[in-house]
C-alpha cells in the first residue's frame, strides 16, 4: 500500500507456505518499499473461542516447527538449539512482534503460530498447544511475513480470517467461503480506512 496523494494497492500473491512468502516478499521489496504491507489470508484457530469467519488481527507470531526433534520427542527450536539467539534480529525473546503504531483496526489482537505442517492429530495438537498456550491461531505463511516485514523495515499488518478449528482433521468442517466472505469485508473496511 502506498499512501502519497492517492492510496494504491498493489497485490502480491505470495503462495502458500513459508519458502514461497519470504521469496515473494524478498523479490518485491528489493523492487518496491509501501508504506505499509498487509499480509491477508485464513487461519485455524487453537483458541476455541474464535469462531469460524471471525477475522482477527495477528501481532506476535513464531516458527513453530523450525528446529529439531529431540531423542525423546520432544521439539528444540532454533534457539533451544542454539543456533539463533532468541533476541537475534528481528526477534525478541524468539518472537517476531508487528508494530504498535501501524493501523488500528478495531479486530481482536492474537498471537499465531506459523507451520509447514498444520495440524490434524490430537496428539500433536495437544503438543502445540501445550508449546504456544499464548497462540489462538495456525497458518502457513504468518512468521514469514512478519520476518520478511521486519527484516525491511517495511510497516505491516496481518489479518486472518478463521475458516477452522484446529481440532484432528475434518475437511467437511472447515468454512472457507464464510471465512473468505468475512475477511473481504474486513479488508474493504481497513483499506477504506486508509482514504
Amino acid at each position: 500500500v502506498y499512501r502519497q496523494d492517492r492510496i494504491v494497492l498493489q497485490v502480491v500473491v505470495t503462495g502458500v507456505g513459508c519458502t514461497a512468502t519470504a521469496f515473494a516478499l524478498g523479490y518485491f521489496f528489493s523492487q518496491a518499499k509501501p508504506d505499509i504491507a498487509l499480509n491477508a489470508g485464513v487461519a485455524g484457530a487453537l483458541d476455541p473461542l474464535l469462531s469460524p469467519g471471525e477475522v482477527v488481527s495477528v501481532v506476535r507470531e513464531s516458527f513453530a516447527d523450525l528446529g529439531a526433534e529431540d531423542r525423546d520427542g520432544s521439539f528444540l527450536d532454533i534457539f533451544e538449539m542454539g543456533l539463533l539467539s532468541s533476541d537475534t534480529l528481528p526477534f525478541k525473546d524468539g518472537v517476531l512482534s508487528s508494530p504498535k503504531d501501524v493501523l488500528q483496526t478495531g479486530l481482536r489482537e492474537v498471537e499465531g503460530i506459523t507451520v509447514n505442517t498444520v495440524h490434524g492429530c490430537q496428539s500433536s495438537i495437544d503438543a502445540v498447544k501445550l508449546r504456544y498456550p499464548e497462540a489462538a491461531v495456525e497458518s502457513m505463511e504468518g512468521a514469514a511475513f512478519f520476518y520478511s516485514c521486519l527484516i525491511a523495515e517495511v510497516p505491516f499488518l496481518q489479518v486472518r480470517s478463521i475458516s477452522n478449528a484446529v481440532e484432528p482433521r475434518d475437511r467437511s468442517r472447515w468454512q472457507l467461503p464464510l471465512a473468505i466472505d468475512h475477511l473481504d469485508a474486513a479488508l474493504r473496511q481497513i483499506t477504506d480506512s486508509f482514504t
